[in-house]
């Protein structure tokens, strides 16, 4: 199906397909080197029950033009200016990876906009709180792609395709220096719920970093591990878009107008 732009806001959201009335809706943020299509198996699955949008990041697919962003909190602004301001509704939030982090500098700005999120799901990131430094943005290109590798987050075929190659390396570096130089500013603790998930495998955050996101909430805190990589969520996505659905029946039981 082809990518349809939402409303308004053909830069920064897609939606795929069209959500059911009062759909609860949930906004996905991309992880490094990705894009608003990754979502499309999400939508797919989820729709018309789920209105599920993705972000589309700078730099990137249609947006290639653009320069890429330099920071996680630029990011998170670019989605937030995104929204309509007249809209009260909460949407829930889902980032995985560099997402995780996307969406919860765009709570941040949506709690203080007075439109907490109804969930904050949070995959594969450790919490902001865990401290480790890494500078593979600064490598050549071939430790980029030999870290790419071991994540098995992309497709093998663009990989040994040096022309392809070339196209997607720009992105996920530019995208590995927003993480890798990433600082939370100080501020309050989130008021909503966060549910984060994480592989049990994953070669860049350990299980108890991963719920070390619990510090960043006075709200509900789930953890869910799943078997698997960094990249568990396509090989489990049965299971993982059942717990999206428990959540968001359990934290976000009505919802309404399109972003």
């Amino acid at each position: 199906m082809a990518d349809r732009s939402s409303a308004g806001h053909p830069k920064w959201l897609r939606r795929f397909h069209e959500p059911e009335p009062g759909a609860p809706r949930l906004l996905c943020l991309p992880h490094a080197g990705g894009s608003a299509s990754f979502y499309f198996p999400v939508s797919k699955a989820l729709s018309p029950a789920v209105d599920v949008r993705a972000a589309q990041y700078p730099g990137r697919q249609d947006r290639a033009g653009e320069p890429f962003a330099h920071s996680v909190q630029e990011l998170a602004q670019g989605v937030f200016d995104a929204l309509d301001e007249r809209d009260r509704t909460q949407p829930a939030l889902f980032g995985h990876s560099m997402g995780a982090l996307v969406a919860f500098e765009l709570a941040r700005l949506l709690e203080n906009a007075g439109r907490p999120p109804a969930v904050l799901f949070l995959s594969g990131s450790r919490g902001p709180s865990v401290e480790r430094t890494e500078s593979l943005h600064l490598d050549d290109d071939a430790r980029l792609v030999e870290e790419v590798v071991r994540l098995d987050g992309t497709d093998a075929a663009v990989l040994q395709d040096e022309e392809l190659l070339q196209l997607v390396l720009p992105a996920l570096r530019a995208d590995y220096r927003v993480v890798e130089t990433y600082r939370p500013a100080p501020g309050p603790r989130l008021g909503c719920p966060l549910v984060v998930l994480t592989g049990d495998a994953d070669p860049r955050v350990t299980p108890d970093e991963a719920r070390a996101w619990a510090r960043e909430t006075d709200g509900p805190f789930e953890c869910h591990v799943h078997p698997g990589g960094h990249f568990y969520l396509v090989a489990r996505q049965q299971a993982v878009l059942a717990g999206i659905e428990a959540a968001l029946r359990r934290f976000a039981p009505g919802a309404g107008a399109a972003l």
